[in-house]
């Protein structure tokens, strides 16, 4: 498959640069399986639901992982933690990572630094924070940054919170699951109220999730690991619903990787493309995706070819879209 096949034209103008309010106004494109297009908004969404669902939502907590410093030189120069490897050290973005040599470190601000180790291709360092654990984690809460996608610009998020999802557990991602964000805590009581269930999983958002696609054809992306964890008790009720719907693609890759795998926890490099067997999910929330996207081609195997006249609408009707934007609840396409 050609990854030109994903690309659509996408207006700079619905581009969202920040979260409607409340979460729970944004706008939902309603996609049945073979039904006609409904237009609603998150508020609806225990309306599209009932017994026998089971709702599955990714509770990672995006961490202030962007660090900002300035060289010796005098240059600048930033890091973006993306995984915690081994002894106090992280796999992470650097820049400029050639100015940066093994060995050598910066410092970030009140004792706090950045050691740099070893370059592991593919535009990946590793790097070593002065801290660990809680220190590490108060020192990023005071020097860190909240690493939004880079075609937001300079966006001022003067209140951090509003990229967390509401039920954001143990802080360990690069980014936030975004379909998430619209979800209130009067949207999940209304969920509980028709009679679904909500349970969760955690996806350790990294590169896998919002690196670009660059190669000519989708089946040589090669997706980077991302950890993901899955009680036992919340599969059992997984696999025991007549409905699983996933909010976003993160909770699709840690359910789809279980169900292929029977591993409830460890390292997904699962790339989620046409033709792609489906086994647990069945319904999806989720935003609205880059063009030439590994969240697009996941979205093509989901509902087919369709996804291209529901893009082509939201952009008649002025949906906002990516992180902060809209959404759509998608019913998955007959085999």
């Amino acid at each position: 498959m050609d990854t030109a096949e994903l690309d659509y034209p996408l207006p700079d103008e619905l581009i969202a640069r920040c979260g409607v309010e409340p979460r729970d106004a944004a706008r939902l494109l309603v996609a049945p399986a073979g039904g006609a297009v409904a237009h609603r908004h998150i508020t609806d969404l225990p309306s599209l639901l009932g017994s026998g669902d089971v709702v599955v939502i990714n509770d990672t907590r995006v961490l202030p992982a962007r660090i900002r410093f300035r060289r010796p030189s005098g240059g600048s120069g930033e890091v973006l933690l993306l995984d915690e490897v081994d002894d106090g050290w992280w796999e992470a973005l650097a820049r400029p990572s050639a100015k940066l040599p093994v060995g050598s470190s910066v410092h970030v601000g009140d004792g706090f630094s950045v050691e740099f180790g070893e370059d592991r291709g593919d535009g990946l360092r590793l790097v070593r924070p002065n801290a660990t654990g809680a220190e590490l984690l108060a020192a990023l809460d005071r020097f860190g940054e909240m690493p939004l996608p880079p075609y937001l610009g300079n966006v001022d998020l003067s209140d951090p919170e509003r990229y967390q999802t509401v039920y954001a557990a143990r802080p360990a991602s690069a980014a936030a699951p975004t379909a998430g964000l619209h979800l209130t805590d009067a949207v999940l009581s209304g969920i509980s109220a028709v009679g679904a269930t909500v349970v969760r999983v955690e996806l350790v958002v990294g590169l896998g999730t919002f690196r670009p696609m660059t190669a000519v054809r989708v089946e040589d992306h090669v997706m980077h690991g991302e950890r993901y964890h899955i009680d036992p008790n919340a599969w059992a009720t997984v696999t025991r619903a007549e409905r699983v719907v996933a909010v976003g693609t993160t909770s699709v890759r840690a359910l789809e990787t279980a169900g292929a795998t029977g591993a409830l926890g460890g390292t997904s490099h699962l790339f989620v493309r046409r033709p792609y067997p489906w086994r647990v999910v069945d319904a999806l929330l989720t935003n609205f995706h880059l063009p030439r996207s590994s969240l697009l081609a996941m979205i093509d195997a989901f509902i087919g070819p369709r996804w291209r006249d529901l893009y082509d609408e939201a952009i008649r009707e002025r949906y906002r879209f990516l992180s902060f934007g809209d959404a759509m609840f998608l019913e998955r396409a007959a085999p």
